[in-house]
């Protein structure tokens, strides 16, 4: 039985004026940080926190008001060695999530689907 649904769009522009640094710092979790010391090009750098910033935004919204003791930094969206997205966080064991992220050079997108195990 699916819990929740939600989508987001994020203009990649937005992230630019406010800084990569910054907005890493406000939105990754410490393995998410990791992955993006990866990272040798801006523009990758810009669209991996583009995704990431979408797939909380659309995780969130598949809580609705539940989770507000939660921020950005509680929920890691990694990649398994074939690229798919996958979730870690202590707010959603009891749950299987469905991730896709994408993007453009001007956009990201993120789609999730939390279902009950």
């Amino acid at each position: 039985m699916i819990k929740g649904i939600g989508v987001d769009i994020v203009k990649l522009d937005r992230i630019k004026k406010i800084g990569l640094e910054r907005f890493k710092d406000r939105i990754l979790s410490d393995e998410e940080v990791k992955e993006y010391f990866k990272i040798n090009h801006e523009s990758r750098k810009l669209t991996y926190l583009g995704g990431r910033f979408a797939a909380k935004e659309a995780l969130f919204k598949c809580f609705k008001d539940e989770l507000k003791d939660a921020t950005f930094k509680d929920f890691s969206f990694l990649n398994n060695n074939d690229g798919s997205p996958y979730l870690l966080s202590k707010y959603t064991k009891e749950y299987t999530t469905h991730i896709t992220i994408s993007h453009t050079n001007s956009d990201a997108v993120a789609f999730v689907v939390l279902e009950f195990k």
